[in-house]
């Protein structure tokens, strides 16, 4: 968690959020009124903490990852908008919200750190949920992003209903790119029962995934060094990298 999203959390008198995650942070929660939802209550969640925080409380409106990625902040400003509500960031004045967003950890910045450096260049994310965007357009930006040769996140990659998409998605990728492409698969990413995993696009179907998974496809120039994934940003060809040799014994690093 950002220190300035546990600010936040403590400086609040409610907070609303998805029972997973309301379960996630308990154990950072003191005497806050609690409002947790179950799955597919967005709107639900978003208008009881509106509701409070029009009340002149104080309200922390929870997300995973970062709330502007996949999450909360987006459908916030759309009911602020549908109800005519004139909103502004803390310190503004003739509103009649102040509302402000925490930037959190998104879970390709996680899964990022996990995997080594396989986002070291473009990439793009693309959810494969259809619930909110339709499957054709789904299939057309990944699509675009293989023949533009993007590193691909895949956000919700396969759920117990929808377990057909990602073999659909690796079919339109193979167009592009050749089997022994790098992949990173990473579960949960920076939480308990953590798994990372680095296979190809050609071993993807025997990985085990579910909606709590992101999915990382690598570009052509991707390559897999040991347990990590790198896609070179261009040094390579401009410094000799080569010239000094590694030092007897193991030497740890970190950046």
């Amino acid at each position: 968690m950002a220190p300035a999203a546990r600010e936040a959390l403590d400086r609040c008198r409610v907070v609303v959020g998805y029972k997973t995650y309301i379960d996630l942070i308990g154990s950072v929660l003191k005497d806050q009124e609690v409002v947790a939802t179950g799955m597919m209550r967005e709107v639900d969640r978003c208008e009881a903490a509106l509701d409070r925080a029009l009340e002149n409380r104080e309200t922390a409106l929870v997300s995973g990852g970062d709330a502007g990625i996949y999450a909360m902040a987006g459908l916030v400003l759309d009911i602020c908008r549908a109800r005519g509500l004139r909103v502004g960031p803390p310190g503004s004045t003739d509103v009649d919200l102040l509302l402000g967003f925490v930037p959190g950890i998104p879970a390709l910045a996680a899964a990022g750190a996990l995997l080594g450096a396989p986002l070291m260049t473009d990439f793009a994310s693309i959810s494969l949920s259809d619930l909110l965007t339709p499957w054709d357009a789904i299939l057309k930006r990944v699509e675009a992003a293989s023949m533009g040769d993007f590193v691909i996140v895949l956000y919700n990659p396969k759920s117990k209903k929808r377990d057909w998409q990602l073999e659909k998605v690796r079919e339109v990728i193979l167009r592009y790119r050749g089997p022994e492409t790098p992949v990173g698969i990473v579960q949960k990413a920076m939480r308990e029962g953590q798994c990372v995993t680095v296979c190809t696009l050609d071993t993807l179907p025997e990985q085990s995934v579910d909606m709590q998974t992101l999915v990382v496809v690598g570009n052509s120039a991707t390559y897999a060094y040991g347990p990590y994934m790198v896609t070179p940003r261009g040094y390579l060809a401009k410094y000799d990298l080569a010239g000094k040799s590694g030092t007897e014994g193991a030497a740890k690093a970190s950046s």
